[in-house]
């Protein structure tokens, strides 16, 4: 049986292999095409463009590759009405897949969207787009599927795979240890995302703000994980230009170790920061895009909180600092809060549990239970 997904950016491409041996438990002899990652390929899937074509972020920096988003958007519709999958799974990248979904709908091919979108947060009218394109949602938080629910659209909440995968306590000595990296140093992880563009505009800010607070803490120890070797690479170069003789550790991949072994966590918004939750690990989170998309935002947001620990939560649990906000002394002055204040560190790693607790649900199990019910499968 032939299944399609188009997994949009790294995190999609993990869930879309966890998703994946799911639902080859079940039934083994299925075929995966589409558009996936180095998880998914390892698995045996047969990827019809790279993914780092689906990996552009905020509304302005869209609009620059579009033309190339939508000939990738008509050659796969032109493949999946060729070749039918028995079903087709768009993983986040909603403004690309929906519109996919919506004509491979029409087809007759049944869709699932793995990933809500957030139109509880700003465009909520999508919701009307979203019940045309999709047989089924899948969300990963709770809040998102009570959201559907009132506006009749087939949903399930199925958890999040990383409350799975990540247990409820982690070991920071087992991960200096394999990280290489000092046993009793004060450590701050920075992870300034997994895009390009995500890096340059934020891997200055957090090395510059890496270096203010180590004029004020000497003691501190840093270290940066590359999501991928072509961002190792521009990360070395930025951190020989603007910060060479920083006590940091430059490591490739492994950024979920990096977290485990740091004490606290400076980071760009994202799925980075559900991790870093997971992992109990303090943070500051920060957020910068083009200035036009920022504009549209803050008309267009109905949202309070960009931090998915404090969107989890419904209140800041943890400073997030968006667009001029982001300043190295905003950040800094965060990390250093976090740092001189353990019993606020403890108690945010208390609310950290309770909403762990809450998103194990062994997703990828019951993501692929609802895709083959839909299939009206074993």
């Amino acid at each position: 049986m032939h299944i399609a997904i188009v997994a949009g950016e790294l995190s999609g491409d993990l869930l879309g292999a966890s998703l994946m041996a799911a639902l080859r438990e079940r039934q083994p002899n299925l075929r995966f095409t589409g558009i996936g990652g180095s998880a998914m390929r390892a698995l045996g899937f047969e990827t019809i463009a790279p993914i780092e074509r689906l990996s552009v972020m905020g509304l302005v920096e869209v609009l620059r590759h579009l033309p190339d988003l939508l000939a990738l958007r008509r050659q796969l519709h032109h493949r999946f009405s060729a070749d039918p999958p028995a079903v087709f799974i768009g993983i986040d990248a909603p403004d690309f897949n929906l519109g996919l979904e919506r004509k491979l709908r029409v087809r007759g091919i049944p869709t699932v969207h793995y990933v809500s979108p957030s139109v509880w947060a700003w465009r909520p009218w999508r919701v009307r787009k979203i019940a045309r394109a999709v047989n089924l949602m899948l969300t990963l938080f709770p809040f998102e599927a009570a959201f559907y629910q009132t506006h009749r659209v087939p949903v399930q909440a199925v958890g999040h795979p990383l409350a799975d995968a990540i247990p409820y306590r982690s070991d920071p000595l087992a991960a200096r240890t394999a990280l290489q990296l000092p046993d009793t140093a004060t450590l701050l992880a920075l992870l300034p995302g997994s895009r390009v563009s995500e890096i340059n505009r934020l891997g200055p800010l957090l090395l510059d703000t890496a270096l203010w607070l180590h004029a004020q803490r000497p003691a501190l120890r840093f270290v940066l994980p590359a999501a991928a070797p072509h961002l190792y690479t521009l990360l070395a170069r930025m951190r020989g230009e603007r910060a060479p003789a920083l006590p940091l550790t430059l490591v490739q991949g492994q950024a979920r170790l990096a977290m485990a072994a740091a004490d606290l966590v400076l980071l760009a918004s994202g799925t980075a920061t559900l991790e870093a939750m997971l992992l109990k690990r303090p943070m500051v989170v920060a957020y910068q895009v083009a200035p036009m998309t920022a504009w549209l935002a803050r008309r267009l947001v109905r949202c309070p909180y960009f931090a998915l620990p404090n969107l989890l939560a419904g209140r800041e649990l943890v400073p997030e600092f968006m667009q001029k906000a982001a300043t190295v002394e905003n950040l800094g002055a965060a990390v250093l809060r976090w740092l001189d204040e353990p019993e606020a560190r403890q108690r945010v790693v208390t609310e950290f549990d309770v909403l762990h607790r809450a998103l194990r649900r062994d997703a990828s199990r019951q993501a692929a239970e609802a895709v083959l019910d839909l299939l009206q499968m074993p």
